[in-house]
């Protein structure tokens, strides 16, 4: 589409750009990239100081740019037309989403998928090949279950909500509206749930609920477990990325965006807006506050406060953490320093 119709259609976004009567400044837009690797009749998105250089030598036939006026006069002088916006990357987004559209296929149910005859079915749904559907399953209208989902007895699956490939709901779970839970994740399956007794582990059955409110997404490879009794709950729009461990009878809120390999005990309660960076790990019945960031491999055994930022493991406060790195570095130096003053103390 032409550059003036991007502009256009993100109108709400755009607080500036560079359209001006002369067509040659309105350039065929065929698709979007990286600003390393724009090539002509591209549209990328410089954001941070680290990209602004790239401004003089991409190949980007327009640019999504923060309103920085030094900016766009380098744009406009190379010939390139730009979209200025306080928040380069949403917009980006945005065309993103002019340009490319989900796979969503038609509503159909296949001829190889086995349903229950006591499932409700909404409408306009689409049940792939292999699926298997079992007793007392409700699924929405517009509801999307790919090839090959096998869905336990009990479950409600809200309207728009998406199941990919080879994903599994077990029994007891509650998914809302538009959700989406990518290939080989497994919601509501038994929490680890073992007592110990004089001749081993007594398995403590696992009869509780798995809750997933509207707008949860969840990535590939990710278990959440169902409690034994009570529920795991995550709130609404909360993103989940692959490899995530969720405990037994977690509550996370809503808004929240968990990273990769990050892995909760169970009776963990993560308040609203908070981020979970790859690989935290938060011991049992920790609580984290409202707002709190935990930086990469944080390991977090104590609560923490709204707001707070932690770092480390066992975490700790993130400025404080990088001050003891920067020590951390100098050990060998202030060993020796150490050991030199001891001889010296020895000798007097």
């Amino acid at each position: 589409m032409k550059f003036s119709q991007i502009a256009s259609k993100l109108s709400d976004t755009i607080k500036a750009h560079s359209l001006t009567a002369n067509p040659e400044q309105d350039p065929e837009i065929t698709g979007v990239v990286a600003i390393d690797k724009a090539i002509e009749g591209t549209i990328s998105y410089v954001e941070g100081a680290k990209l602004v250089s790239l401004i003089n030598s991409t190949n980007a036939s327009a640019l999504i740019l923060p309103l920085d006026e030094k900016l766009h006069t380098q744009a406009t002088e190379r010939g390139i037309a730009w979209l200025g916006t306080t928040e380069p990357r949403l917009l980006f987004a945005k065309v993103i989403a002019l340009f490319y559209q989900p796979y969503r296929p038609s509503a159909e149910i296949h001829p190889t998928a086995v349903i229950h005859g006591t499932a409700k079915i909404g409408n306009d749904v689409y049940i792939g090949a292999h699926v298997v559907i079992q007793p007392g399953v409700e699924i929405g209208n517009s509801a999307i279950i790919h090839p090959n989902v096998v869905i336990y007895p009990d479950v409600k699956i809200g309207e728009r909500t998406t199941l990919h490939a080879n994903c599994t709901i077990h029994e007891r779970t509650r998914i809302g509206a538009d959700c989406v839970i990518h290939s080989s994740a497994v919601i509501g399956a038994e929490g680890f749930g073992f007592v110990p007794t004089d001749t081993g582990w007594l398995k403590m059955e696992q009869s509780g609920y798995t809750v997933l409110e509207d707008g949860v997404e969840v990535g590939c490879n990710t278990a959440i477990d169902r409690p034994a009794v009570g529920e795991t709950r995550v709130g609404r729009n909360t993103k989940i990325d692959n490899l995530v461990q969720i405990g037994h009878g977690c509550e996370i809120g809503a808004g929240c965006a968990i990273a990769g390999q990050a892995g909760m005990a169970g009776g963990v309660k993560v308040g609203n807006r908070v981020i979970l960076a790859g690989q935290t790990g938060i011991a049992n019945q920790v609580k984290i506050g409202d707002g709190a960031i935990a930086s990469a491999q944080a390991g977090i055994h104590n609560n923490i406060a709204p707001g707070d930022i932690v770092s480390g493991s066992p975490a700790m406060p993130h400025k404080l953490y990088l001050k003891v790195s920067a020590i951390y570095s100098r050990l060998p130096d202030i060993y020796q320093s150490v050991k030199q003053l001891q001889r010296q103390l020895g000798q007097q």
